[in-house]
């Protein structure tokens, strides 16, 4: 059997694209392919389970058009699937005078980008949060909080109801175009199909090259990590504490974050990963160490961002340096209250002069389309990102 789609990567971007082959080319043939024996077991997994609004890209930018699109669709379809979710907002807090400064820009951005946002004075933050101190902030009350694993299980459902086929524990370990189709090979099976989508995230590269394109970045894993706070402190918060966010830098800071399942975290971090699938703390893997090692954008990049990096290094390996930045804006927060929580990582495209690539990056030929960078916030523009590969797609 000749399928019409594969799809390479059971994440919530493959998962959303196959659906949305499947609801759009009714009747098609389809095979998902995932190497994990569980959906949705790396960075949709793993992250922070937001829905985001938006307000942090630039008004009329793709990254703002499909946040703004793909947070209406992630609610939409955890209602139609019986997910619980729950739209508990987001402050943005300034703790400084130059923070306040960057609100006040951000504020402005927000309302050229149509996301609800209101400024909130220092006391009305008080009311709002007994807990939290800063100067001020902005309130974006559309910003839910959700499972996505849970939301990959019922897009998993959604494909077999549709007629797709979803395999488990498979690992692509080749993959040809000839003139018809597209070979895909995984230990001791094969399949065709007439068009492939490549949606592997962290592997994303490493699929890509194993498919003969030539490709001019390499993914380099960052490491998320992450502390849970007591029990008896899940209360802390009633919203979502973001920090301003500094344009010098490469990603957002910690923050505090109320989880589906009734907990707080805070965090991430961001350090060098020594391994891209691994999440317990002293995980190494040799190889993926080499691949980035032996990238010349990757020491660019280094060296570019030497600061910020070293900073967060140190409070990677030193617990009171990661508690101030907490206590930024949380400041009853102590050490004992940082318990451990699983790390999350993600998949950093980088170019060969050391550039972070944080748009959305394609390679392909006639019959491949591969996803090579999906950036953050994927999980919240997963449906309106897989429209627009099923756009990609269809249309070659």
């Amino acid at each position: 059997m000749v399928f019409d789609y594969c799809v390479v990567g059971g994440g919530i971007v493959g998962l959303a694209t196959a659906m949305r082959l499947l609801e759009r080319r009714p009747g098609s043939s389809l095979l998902l392919l995932e190497k994990e024996a569980a959906l949705g077991r790396h960075q949709t997994g793993h992250n922070s389970g937001v829905i985001h609004a938006g307000i942090y890209y630039p008004p009329g930018s793709l990254k703002a058009e499909l946040c703004r699109k793909g947070a209406e669709a992630t609610k939409a379809f955890c209602a139609e699937n019986g997910i619980r979710f729950d739209v508990c907002g987001k402050l943005l807090v300034a703790t400084s005078d130059l923070e306040v400064e960057r609100m006040e820009a951000l504020h402005a951005r927000s309302k050229e980008n149509t996301i609800e946002v209101h400024r909130i004075s220092e006391g009305e933050l008080k009311e709002r949060e007994p807990n939290i101190s800063g100067r001020g902030a902005l309130f974006v009350p559309s910003t839910g909080i959700v499972s996505y694993a849970e939301v990959c299980l019922a897009m998993g459902r959604r494909i077999a109801a549709l007629g797709g086929e979803v395999r488990l524990s498979t690992r692509v370990t080749g993959i040809s175009e000839a003139v018809d189709a597209v070979e895909i090979a995984a230990e001791d099976e094969n399949w065709q199909a007439r068009k492939l989508v490549a949606c592997a995230g962290l592997q994303s590269d490493r699929l890509a090259v194993l498919a003969g394109l030539s490709i001019e970045h390499r993914i380099v894993p960052f490491r998320g990590e992450y502390y849970r706070l007591p029990a008896e402190k899940n209360d802390i918060v009633r919203h979502l504490i973001y920090p301003v966010p500094d344009p010098a830098l490469p990603f957002l800071g910690v923050h505090l974050t109320r989880m589906i399942d009734g907990s707080v975290t805070v965090g991430p971090n961001a350090v060098i990963g020594f391994a891209r699938e691994g999440y317990p703390r002293l995980s190494i893997n040799l190889a993926d160490m080499a691949d980035y090692a032996l990238f010349p954008g990757f020491w660019k990049t280094v060296l570019a961002n030497r600061a910020s990096a070293m900073a967060e290094l140190k409070n990677s390996l030193w617990k009171p340096g990661y508690l101030e930045e907490c206590r930024k804006y949380c400041p009853s927060l102590t050490l004992s209250d940082l318990l451990p929580h699983e790390a999350g990582i993600r998949a950093q495209a980088v170019r060969r002069d050391g550039t972070l690539i944080h748009d959305f990056l394609f390679a392909g030929t006639d019959r491949m389309l591969h996803v090579c960078n999906a950036p953050s916030p994927a999980a919240t523009s997963a449906i309106p990102i897989a429209d627009m590969i099923v756009d990609r797609l269809t249309a070659a």
